[in-house]
């Protein structure tokens, strides 16, 4: 039987039109090419604390209580992540993040579990690293390099990893620079190598992987995100078939909070 998994990869900070222009990030539109483009609206306000708590739960802001970075008052205790719902299933689950509040219980969050239990027994795995203290483009190149060994080696079930570098560049130098648009292209590479190690699995053994890529906002050409500028609200969701049947999946536009449904049930939970 045909094993289903699933990976969800998180591009923080993402203009996507840029991003598809010739030449910006090849990975990244070969993928959209290959697959499906569904556009996605966030919800204001356009931060990243409200933004990956709907993407990873599933559960609007009024819901989860996420309205800025600071988490307060949150209530993330009355959602359930993505990955805890497919572990309640007995499935493996892999996070790495390059922004410590998404999973690092010591901070103000975290928006995913940290199931130590889990983590004990082999089901969990999770690598988190510093953006914010050590810099992004150092972090996610550790994210990264952890990611495609787990992929390549574990194959847990459902993955979400997370890239910071562009939002970082984006709040540095604007989101119309130079530098803006060479972060975009080193996030891409890596992205390229992590499609790679899928690729290469589904290839070799009987597995059937649905691979979703997302942003949580935009940035504005001066740099900064928060409010409801259509380059700040735009997103998208990427989703490719790897090893299974061509993915069939129409245009429609989806939103934040239908993220993780898409993924349990490409895991027929």
């Amino acid at each position: 039987m045909t094993d289903a998994k699933a990976l969800l990869v998180g591009i923080d900070g993402l203009r996507i039109d840029d991003a598809l222009r010739p030449g910006a990030a090849s990975y990244l539109a070969e993928f959209l090419r290959e697959g499906s483009h569904l556009p996605l609206t966030m919800e204001v306000p356009t931060i990243s604390g409200p933004g990956w708590s709907s993407l990873l739960t599933g559960a609007p802001h009024a819901v989860h209580g996420v309205f800025d970075n600071s988490f307060f008052g949150h209530r993330l205790d009355a959602t359930v992540d993505v990955l805890t719902r497919a572990a309640a299933a007995g499935r493996s689950t892999f996070a790495a993040v390059s922004w410590p509040p998404l999973a690092d219980p010591a901070g103000p969050g975290p928006v995913l579990a940290f199931r130590e239990d889990d983590q004990r027994a082999g089901r969990h795995r999770v690598v988190i690293r510093d953006g914010e203290v050590y810099g992004y483009r150092h972090a996610d190149g550790e994210i990264a390099a952890f990611s495609r060994l787990a992929l390549r080696d574990a194959g847990p079930d459902l993955s979400f990893v997370y890239l910071g570098e562009v939002d970082e560049a984006g709040h540095l130098y604007g989101g119309d620079s130079a530098e803006y648009r060479e972060a975009m292209h080193r996030v891409d590479e890596r992205l390229g190598r992590l499609l790679a190690e899928v690729e290469a699995r589904a290839a070799t053994r009987d597995e059937d992987w649905l691979v979703a890529i997302t942003t949580d906002h935009g940035h504005l050409d001066e740099g900064g995100h928060g409010g409801a500028d259509e380059v700040l609200t735009r997103s998208f969701l990427g989703l490719r078939r790897f090893g299974g049947q061509t993915l069939v999946e129409s245009a429609a536009p989806v939103g934040p909070t239908d993220v993780a449904a898409i993924l349990l049930r490409h895991l027929s939970l």
